[in-house]
């Protein structure tokens, strides 16, 4: 095995780590349809790799939904019982992470989920990293930099130096403008051009595509 420099993983964790995607989606449209609209598949992809507060808000442009705070509970019990029934963690994604750390190369996880719905998403899937940051944990969620920048500040490593994993286009653009290397793992084929600015787009995501980019 090769010595590596010392260089760390940003992976998001919807979409890239877990098959959670189609999960929230349902949840969403379940939690809103009392509300007299249902949600189409364009609002869907509008909202992907965003986080709760900007999904609320484009959805109440929509839909006459409570405050933010008030819809939360509503939609979080629908999301839990789904993931805690239908989550599956992307195979591809668990060899990567795995062959990562038998190397000791330093991992986190930048996700664009609260705090609450992170931890019960990653304890589903079996998966612990000692670096999460969630999106109530940052001013300003993706496209922003801002959640990677954090996540290499508290992998003590210069941003240059990190990979980001990404499948979305805001979390492409987030960590490019970290000034990160990003890796695009396409799980929809077809919409790789939503993908164009990273680094490289692949269809699996493994160690050896993650290290071949610095």
């Amino acid at each position: 095995m090769r010595d590596l420099p010392e260089i760390g993983v940003v992976f998001d964790c919807d979409g890239t780590l877990v098959d959670s995607e189609p999960l929230s989606g349902e949840a969403w449209r379940r939690a809103i349809d009392p509300y007299g609209y249902t949600i189409t598949d364009e609002d869907i992809a509008n909202v992907v790799g965003r986080n709760y507060t900007y999904t609320h808000a484009y959805l109440a442009e929509r839909a006459p939904l409570p405050a933010p705070e008030v819809f939360w509970p509503q939609l979080r019990e629908l999301l839990f019982e789904l993931f805690d029934t239908q989550l599956q963690p992307f195979a591809d994604a668990l060899s990567a992470v795995a062959d990562l750390q038998v190397r000791g190369v330093p991992i986190a996880v930048a996700s664009s989920s609260f705090r609450e719905r992170l931890d019960r998403t990653l304890a589903r899937a079996g998966l612990h990293f000692d670096v999460t940051i969630a999106g109530d944990e940052v001013s300003r969620g993706k496209p922003a930099p801002d959640m990677f920048l954090l996540a290499a500040e508290r992998l003590n490593l210069d941003p240059a130096r990190c990979v980001v994993v990404e499948d979305s286009g805001p979390g492409v653009e987030a960590g490019v403008a970290a000034g990160m290397k990003t890796l695009a793992v396409c799980r929809e084929p077809g919409t790789e051009s939503t993908l164009a600015k990273a680094d490289r787009i692949v269809s699996l995501v493994s160690a050896e595509a993650i290290l071949g980019l610095l």
